[in-house]
């Protein structure tokens, strides 16, 4: 059963950093594309980046690019989210989800994690 959990999520003050954990079971990390997204209180679902299956490449929106990597540990079937320079508009609860194609769709959704950032 394809599992993805999401986790390290917290309340941080805004300029710090934070790096979310999505830990992957039923399958290996590398086999899918593993998409992060979130979703601010009141508004839809956005995506913020993933990292592909085939050589790693990981792709961002342009609104977060310089803020937000997405390292892989394929070893230990893990994918990160870092976040630096958190700003309060940050806040959201945030999702890891595979795929085949990192365009979409993904088909495994992870629990989502809350990310608070104070100002």
């Amino acid at each position: 059963e394809v599992q993805l959990q999401a986790s390290g999520g917290g309340l941080v003050q805004a300029g710090g950093s934070l790096r979310l954990s999505c830990a992957a079971s039923g399958f290996t990390s590398d086999d899918y594309a593993i998409g992060w997204f979130r979703q601010a209180p009141g508004r839809g679902r956005e995506d913020i980046g993933c990292v592909t299956s085939s050589d790693g490449v990981t792709l961002y929106r342009d609104s977060v690019k310089g803020r937000f990597s997405i390292p892989r540990d394929n070893a230990n079937n893990m994918v990160y989210l870092q976040i630096n320079s958190l700003k309060p508009e940050d806040t959201a609860v945030y999702y890891c989800a595979a795929g085949e194609d990192p365009s979409g769709p993904f088909d495994y959704w992870g629990q989502g994690t809350l990310v608070t950032v104070s100002s």
